[in-house]
């Protein structure tokens, strides 16, 4: 089983949470519609990696960063910066043919996440950014969710039991796009404009 990192412990996550289209200007900039409810997708263990791929199977992958969480003892406890890895031509061929996302989500190495680090308050002041090769290519912060990380956690508990270590994933603000290969990602949460944590990957 695949672990991560928690106040510099190792944890095994049972799980990956997925939240979809929480950001308003990133359901308009791949042409989605809002949804009337919240949109859940899972991850498996095996997904989770460190290695930034740009192709999987010959296919290319599209990067989404994410503000994380991990659930410990019936509450978010830390945060962490996470990447959620997509092959965005066949999410596109699997939503037209109304089928479930799964190929294009939950393949081996779609979930890479920084080091996560314990808070006390979430808030709007919870923000995340992504540079990549130097150039910042997404931001935002708690303020434009459309389900905040307190609702999400009401909203999952009411229908899947979440083990201590599962990490929930939030969404992504606009600016997602193609991993271009040898590029320099860095992944970075703040609070108050405070680096909480950051983490720098090398896509290959």
């Amino acid at each position: 089983m695949n672990t991560i990192k928690v106040n510099g412990q190792q944890i095994t996550p049972s799980k990956i949470i997925c939240i979809g289209r929480n950001y308003v200007d990133h359901i308009q900039e791949l042409g989605n519609e809002i949804p009337d409810e919240m949109i859940v997708f899972f991850k498996p263990n095996s997904a989770i990696s460190t290695t930034l791929n740009s192709h999987h199977l010959q296919e290319s992958v599209h990067y989404e960063g994410e503000l994380c969480f991990v659930y410990q003892q019936g509450k978010f406890s830390a945060v962490g910066f996470g990447l959620d890895l997509t092959k965005r031509g066949l999410q596109n061929t699997l939503k037209a043919k109304g089928l479930p996302w799964e190929r294009a989500k939950a393949f081996n190495g779609s979930a890479l996440f920084s080091d996560f680090v314990s808070i006390e308050t979430i808030d709007d002041n919870l923000s995340l950014e992504l540079q990549i090769d130097g150039t910042v290519k997404q931001a935002g912060d708690i303020s434009l969710m459309m389900y905040k990380p307190d609702l999400i956690l009401e909203e999952l508990q009411k229908f899947v039991t979440l083990e201590d270590g599962d990490i929930v994933m939030t969404g992504t603000p606009k600016g997602v796009g193609e991993i271009p290969t040898n590029a320099e990602f860095v992944g970075r949460v703040l609070q108050n404009g405070k680096t909480l944590v950051t983490k720098t990957w090398c896509a290959v």
